[in-house]
């Protein structure tokens, strides 16, 4: 399932929206449908040691110490 990253161009609001389909993201602020789409990182898996290694820091939207993609994973407590 595809998760994209954009900026509001209403609020300025920074978020990571999953979209299916045909639907169109919107912020989650503002209820906005005027975004602007960011470049994402993604994680890609591969044999080998250092390849296999966890993404190290904060995530790039959030800052969420779980690294990359982590502020779409909710409280995991």
């Amino acid at each position: 399932m595809p998760i994209f990253e954009y900026i509001c161009k209403e609020c300025q609001h920074q978020f990571e929206a999953l979209v299916l389909g045909r639907d169109k993201a919107k912020c989650p602020k503002c209820q906005s449908h005027k975004l602007t789409p960011r470049l994402s990182v993604f994680a890609v898996s591969a044999k080998g040691s250092a390849a296999a290694s966890p993404a190290s820091g904060a995530c790039g939207t959030c800052g969420d110490p779980r690294g990359p993609g982590a502020c779409s994973l909710g409280d995991m407590n």
